[in-house]
Parts: C-alpha cells; sequence; structure tokens
C-alpha cells in the first residue's frame, strides 16, 4: 500500500494516497484544525483562485474533479464555471471536510457541488464521464503517483482534461527542498500523464515556484 510522503506543509497538505492511520495522513490534526489555516486570508490571497479557474476553461455542462478539495475553496468558483447543468465532484479522503464543502456551497447557493469520500488509491468518484481533473497542490504529496493518475483517467472522458498545479522542483526556494521525496516537476508529471493517456496542451506562466500545466486525453 503506499506511503504518505509528509504533511508538514500546510500549503498542501490536502493529499488523496496515503497509507496508514488518517491521522498520520493529516498531522494528528482534524479537518476542524486544518481548515482554520486553509481558509487563512493570507493563504487564499496566494493562491490565485479566480484566475486560476478562469484560465482553465471550463465550459457549461462540464465534469469537475475537484482532488483533494480540502475545504472548497476551489470547488465554489469551479462548479459556478460549470454552470448550473455541470457538476463539480469535491474529493477528499477525510470524511471531516465533507460537511465544511457541502456548507461552503450551501452559502454560495450552488447546488451542483458533490462532495465524495475518496480512498487512499482512487478516488472513489461516483461517475466516469469527468471533463477535468483538477490537483492543486497535492500531486507532491501522492508517493505512487502514476498509479493514482491511471486510476482518476479511468474515469475521464474522450477529449478530457486533467489539471496541475504545483511546486516546481526546479525552482529555487520552493518547499520541501530537504525533502527530494517530496520534490516532483513539469517533466516528470508530463511522463506520468503520458502514460496514462495524457499530453501536454497547455502551459500557464502565473506562479514563481509553481508549474499549471493542463493535459488534453488522446484520443485512442
Amino acid at each position: 500500500m503506499p506511503r504518505f510522503l509528509n504533511v508538514a506543509s500546510v500549503v498542501s497538505l490536502m493529499a488523496l494516497l496515503a497509507s496508514g492511520p488518517l491521522d498520520a495522513q493529516l498531522g494528528g490534526r482534524p479537518a476542524e484544525q486544518w481548515a482554520l489555516v486553509l481558509e487563512s486570508g493570507r493563504r487564499l490571497g496566494s493562491l490565485e483562485i479566480e484566475n486560476v479557474v478562469s484560465l482553465i476553461g471550463i465550459e457549461e455542462g462540464q465534469v469537475v474533479a475537484d482532488l483533494g478539495a480540502g475545504t472548497g475553496v476551489f470547488s465554489v468558483p469551479l462548479a459556478r464555471a460549470a454552470g448550473t447543468t455541470g457538476t463539480v465532484l469535491a474529493v477528499e479522503v477525510d470524511a471531516g471536510f465533507l460537511p465544511m464543502i457541502d456548507e461552503k456551497a450551501r452559502q454560495a447557493g450552488l447546488e451542483n457541488v458533490q462532495s465524495v469520500l475518496g480512498e487512499f488509491t482512487d478516488p472513489n468518484l461516483p461517475r466516469r464521464d469527468v471533463d477535468v481533473a483538477f490537483f492543486h497542490d497535492v500531486l507532491h504529496h501522492i508517493d505512487q503517483r502514476q498509479s493514482y493518475l491511471l486510476a482518476v483517467a479511468s474515469y475521464m472522458a474522450p477529449g478530457s482534461r486533467m489539471v496541475v498545479v504545483d511546486y516546481d522542483m526546479n525552482q529555487p526556494g520552493v518547499p520541501h527542498g530537504n525533502q527530494p521525496e517530496m520534490l516532483i516537476s513539469p517533466q516528470q508529471v508530463a511522463e506520468w500523464m503520458a502514460n496514462a493517456g495524457f499530453v501536454v496542451s497547455r502551459e500557464v506562466d502565473l506562479f514563481e515556484e509553481k508549474f499549471f500545466v493542463i493535459y488534453t486525453k488522446v484520443d485512442q
């Protein structure tokens, strides 16, 4: 079973793959405590949430999987972009986050957000016509990344896209610099994606320390 690497970074604690007790995965803190940090104004201001969602180019009616949704910070704007005929599947492995996601959607007046309790090795999505799978500061926390991406790909529709925003190990001063097992590069992700049937279709220059890449499923 895959091993969870580290959860010291608050910015990217919303991992989907792990082994061992859930307490170990989330650093021994309940979701309620993590939420205080995830919702901090300083952190939220650095995420460029609206810009990121806009640049993905989600269309009305699409199905979006927000993988490692945490408190639903991205789930709500993703749901707005998908429109009333679209759906956002907000996936977390800690059930404590699910009511937070539901409440955030309720407060926003949205009925197209569905919280999903994922598994450590599989997002456990309820449908296999996903148009966009979104990873925000999550992929570097996954140990068996290739296996997980293959699992996600099994839920993806033809012509669908995976979107990854994560820290680039090639940039100086990125978090986890002393933990090489936590570092990933765009080149590595492109290879994993290719093995899952996806190719790079767009690279977005938005962050200094992070890469923002959109991958599209190749018709086979």
